[in-house]
């Protein structure tokens, strides 16, 4: 525990210097200044470690808020990209970022919100905040868990980490590989009940969000849409919007700085691509008779970026191919929002860790690519074939479909 302890104040140092140059880690800090924890007689605390998991464990959070109405819902973030985007989100009554985990910290946290339950989603494992719930009888349950062998849990010198994990009330797992990894260390209660990000992804497609704007960009062409995408991405799928001039691409990036967006601009072709913010001005402009640049409009644009967080999820419902960025880097992004809409997914080479991609692989209605010509190959394909196509589409949806159910078990399991 004490080397747990100094890595903790250790990362607490870095992250303080890292905050006089990076916008992320100055949010994470200035964010847990003086943070104002309201007082609660008792609540359901959720802990989600940035934006992915909040939309994964938000199936979880929906039923809970729908079931139990009269219950107070506490949601900390450890991460800026979760809690600058969903502080304000209706699903609870507070949002915070997780205060650092010290036993003080942690103490005083329990204290003042008085958690009946503690839900974690996918992973985070902090041992002052579970070992405080477990000394006061409070159900802490991980949903959506997963484990790979390579973690530091089931190393010989991963004893102290073992110990966290057995703080944990139960396990909600994706699979079974991860259930028989935990039962090899002695820890049994398990559950494989799925990923609720299936459940996630295909409430979101069976009710897609009308963009209005989106369709008159589309105006009836094929679109490819790439979602989450990063420079190494982007350099490879802009050389498709010349190779196929019938076909309307829209360009989501991970990260929406203004010099990032310019740089994705600039690859495009001059006169045929404008970001969403532009396009939604130009409309606007339109609609009141004030036409500023006629050459703007939708239909004579080809490629179309998005500058803004929050409408990846529902573009896909427009598109017929997607591809998901991410795999050039630390590993791609969520490939199930395209999924869930039956879109032939298109990734790089960094996928291994990653369930769902490595099923769609076999499924072979997910293709990973390494350079240009195996992107330009498989692009070509699902062009060209249409039985290829189809056939493929409906194997994506049905896999997603399959899938679905982690929610219903989980609660079952809760409620009891």
């Amino acid at each position: 525990m004490l080397l747990y302890n100094i890595g903790i104040k250790l990362y607490s140092l870095f992250i303080h210097f890292a905050a006089l140059f990076n916008n992320k880690a100055k949010l994470w800090v200035t964010g847990r200044k003086n943070i104002a924890f309201v007082r609660i007689e008792s609540c359901i605390w959720f802990h989600f470690a940035s934006l992915g998991e909040f939309e994964q464990g938000r199936p979880i959070l929906e039923a809970m808020r729908s079931l139990h109405p009269e219950k107070k819902i506490v949601i900390t973030f450890f991460s800026p990209s979760g809690y600058e985007i969903r502080k304000n989100t209706p699903l609870a009554d507070y949002v915070y970022y997780l205060p650092l985990d010290t036993a003080q910290n942690a103490r005083k946290f329990i204290d003042t919100i008085n958690p009946e339950i503690v839900i974690f989603t996918k992973y985070e494992y902090w041992f002052h905040f579970f070992n405080e719930a477990h000394k006061r009888n409070i159900p802490l349950y991980i949903v959506s868990g997963i484990f790979r062998p390579g973690q530091v849990f089931f190393k010989w010198y991963g004893g102290f980490n073992r110990s966290i994990l057995r703080l944990v009330s139960h396990f909600f797992l994706q699979d079974e590989a991860s259930a028989q990894l935990l039962q090899d260390i002695g820890i049994t209660n398990t559950s494989v009940s799925g990923d609720t990000r299936f459940d996630r992804v295909w409430a979101n497609a069976q009710t897609p969000k009308v963009l209005p704007l989106i369709a008159e960009f589309k105006n009836e062409h094929k679109l490819f849409i790439a979602g989450s995408t990063w420079p190494q991405d982007e350099t490879l799928l802009a050389k498709l919007v010349n190779q196929y001039p019938n076909w309307k691409f829209i360009f989501a990036p991970h990260e929406i700085p203004e010099e990032k967006i310019n740089n994705l601009i600039e690859l495009l072709p001059e006169g045929k691509a404008i970001t969403f913010s532009q396009l939604k001005t130009e409309a606007e402009g339109l609609k009141s008779g004030d036409f500023i640049n006629q050459s703007l409009t939708s239909n004579n644009l080809q490629a179309l970026v998005i500058d803004n967080i929050g409408m990846l999820s529902s573009l896909y419902a427009y598109a017929d191919i997607a591809y998901i960025g991410g795999g050039f880097g630390v590993g791609i992004h969520n490939t199930l929002e395209a999924a869930a809409f039956g879109l032939p997914v298109i990734f790089g080479p960094n996928y291994q860790k990653f369930n769902e991609a490595r099923e769609l692989i076999a499924l072979e209605a997910g293709f990973s690519i390494s350079n240009e010509t195996e992107l330009k190959d498989i692009v070509e394909t699902l062009v060209n074939d249409e039985a290829f196509y189809n056939i493929t589409r409906k194997k994506i949806s049905n896999y997603v479909k399959d899938n679905v159910g982690a929610t219903e078990m989980i609660m079952k399991y809760i409620a009891r």
